[in-house]
């Protein structure tokens, strides 16, 4: 393997688990992701776009457990839902734009931050065609119609972008 392309798979590496330390020092935090266009710039002696994005993780909560309720056999929320939390992945692109009288560029930006999100899993609640023991009939439960209800699930967020025009 050449050293240019060791030097490369190290540079990437590095970058990786650095992205990977900011994550987990940060939970639910965006981890920046730069484009690098320098080297292009440098060869093509002109400005290039500044691109660059944010990537957020995911973080799972711990769920509601069942709740027990009077007058039921089976406990409310059966299957409990599993909250996450994370955001929408931002992204920023600033590009120059030429003036039509003199040399000065002027750049359009474009930004849309990493939004936070917050979710809900589905969950199940069941209860039994049977009621509690009733003494009235000697300790055996009624009979009655069964339950079975879907819990929805849930997706908020507040996405954004920006649009600016500046020299």
């Amino acid at each position: 393997m050449k050293s240019t392309t060791r030097g490369t798979l190290a540079a990437v590496m590095t970058g990786v688990a650095a992205a990977v330390g900011a994550a987990a020092a940060t939970p639910a935090a965006a981890v920046p992701i730069p484009v690098p266009l320098g080297g292009a710039e440098r060869a093509l002696g002109m400005e290039l776009p500044r691109a660059g994005g944010e990537l957020p993780l995911p973080v799972p909560g711990s769920p509601e457990g069942p709740r027990f309720v009077t007058g039921r056999l089976v406990p409310d929320r059966t299957l409990p839902q599993l909250p996450l939390s994370g955001g929408l992945p931002g992204g920023n692109l600033d590009a120059p734009l030429p003036q039509v009288l003199g040399d000065d560029f002027e750049h359009l930006g474009v930004s849309a931050p990493a939004a936070d999100l917050r979710t809900l899993t589905p969950g199940l609640s069941v209860d039994t065609p049977l009621t509690s023991p009733n003494p009235n009939n000697l300790g055996l439960p009624d009979a009655k119609l069964p339950q079975l209800a879907v819990l929805t699930p849930l997706l908020q967020t507040v996405p954004a972008a920006n649009l600016g025009l500046g020299g």
